[in-house]
C-alpha cells in the first residue's frame, strides 16, 4: 500500500494540504471570513463567476429557520442578491466596497461578542 508523507508531496500539494487543514479546523465564523476574503479577492480580479459563487456560499449559510435569525437573514439575502446582480452588471467597485464593509462589520461584531 502506498502512503504519502511530506517527502513525497510537492510544494503545491503541501499548500493544498495546509489549506484543507486550515479549513477543516476553522470555526463557522472563521469560514465566513474566509469566504468574504475569497469573494473580495475574486472581485478585485473582476472574476464574476467566482465572486458570485462565493456570494452564493454566503447566501447558503444564512439561517431562515431560526425565528431570531430570520429577519436578519432576509436582509443579508437581499444584500447578497443585489451584489450578485451588480457583479453581473460589472459594477465591481460597488461590489468590492460593499463586500469589504460587510467583512469589516463581521470582524468587529466577532471581536465584540
Amino acid at each position: 500500500m502506498y502512503t504519502m508523507n511530506n517527502h513525497n508531496l510537492n510544494s503545491s500539494q503541501r499548500a493544498n494540504q495546509y489549506l484543507i487543514n486550515d479549513i477543516m479546523s476553522a470555526s463557522p465564523e472563521e469560514l465566513i471570513m474566509k469566504v468574504f476574503s475569497f469573494a473580495i479577492l475574486q472581485c478585485q480580479k473582476k472574476n464574476m463567476i467566482k465572486t458570485n459563487e462565493a456570494i452564493q456560499v454566503l447566501i447558503d449559510a444564512l439561517n431562515f429557520d431560526h425565528p431570531e435569525a430570520k429577519e436578519v437573514s432576509i436582509g443579508f439575502f437581499r444584500i447578497y442578491r443585489y451584489l450578485q446582480e451588480q457583479m453581473r452588471q460589472k459594477n465591481y467597485d460597488i461590489v468590492l466596497k460593499t463586500l469589504t464593509e460587510l467583512k469589516e462589520t463581521w470582524e468587529t461584531a466577532l471581536k465584540n461578542r
